[in-house]
């Protein structure tokens, strides 16, 4: 970690604050990327395959298309999702799969100024979160804020995004809902801000959360695209540094 540059110096790392309340900054960060196919007749099949090639990551069930998956995989490096993972879609058995291209969301993990533990915030808890297996449901979307809210004061921005943050913590403190939140600007075809993902031990918790977002100002007010959805449950999940685990269909 590092304290933060000069003015007007170019900085991309992420910012933070230390245990004395000192600006720090980290410049690291997981990047996300979720493929959604449709043709899959053996689930099974594709977990061998990813357990063979130990990629690191969740294969979901689409709860909308009954051969459908979803692919979740994440890296430090953004390079493995052409040398590592590209390679291995375009081979048997991910090769006779039909990508959902409008589907596809791409994301990195970021920080918001405050945080303390900074490792924790952009590589830890978003990983443990993916791959915890109680969390057996996920919600995942894109979404775009419009020019209106950026133009807004930071005081005003902060009080919106509160009223979002308030129902996400009550949501996370009851143990119905845990999100992990992807910055996505320049990392996705249709110009979108966020990828946002919610995850629980069930599927209605999380339906509930988008309800109780959209009557919330940044939804009703300052969003000029939302979705698609994609809703999944876990099939697989990688076990980082230890054996994968299958979850029965």
């Amino acid at each position: 970690m590092s304290s933060l540059p000069a003015e007007n110096e170019v900085e991309i790392s992420e910012p933070g604050r230390g245990s004395g309340g000192e600006p720090v900054r980290l410049n690291r960060r997981l990047f996300f990327q979720l493929l959604v196919f449709g043709g899959c007749r053996d689930s099974a099949m594709l977990v061998r395959a990813l357990e063979e090639k130990e990629v690191s990551g969740t294969l979901y069930a689409d709860l909308n298309d009954h051969r459908g998956v979803g692919l979740l995989t994440f890296a430090e490096d953004p390079a493995f999702f052409i040398d590592g993972l590209r390679p291995i879609l375009l081979s048997q058995p991910f090769a006779e799969l039909s990508l959902k291209e409008e589907m596809t969301m791409t994301g990195r993990t970021y920080s918001r100024g405050y945080e303390q533990d900074l490792e924790e915030t952009l590589i830890e808890r978003p990983k443990r979160r993916v791959l915890d297996p109680e969390l057996r449901w996920a919600v995942w979307y894109p979404l775009r804020r419009s020019g209106r809210f950026e133009q807004l004061e930071e005081k005003e921005q902060r009080s919106i995004l509160a009223e979002h943050g308030a129902i996400g913590h009550a949501f996370g403190k009851a143990g119905l809902a845990h999100d992990v939140r992807l910055d996505c600007r320049g990392l996705n075809r249709d110009d979108n801000d966020f990828v946002i993902g919610v995850l629980g031990r069930e599927l209605h918790p999380l339906s509930v959360v988008v309800q109780r977002m959209r009557k919330t100002r940044q939804t009703s007010q300052y969003l000029t695209h939302l979705g698609p959805f994609f809703t999944g449950r876990v099939i697989w999940q990688s076990i980082p540094a230890a054996s994968s685990t299958t979850v029965n269909e």
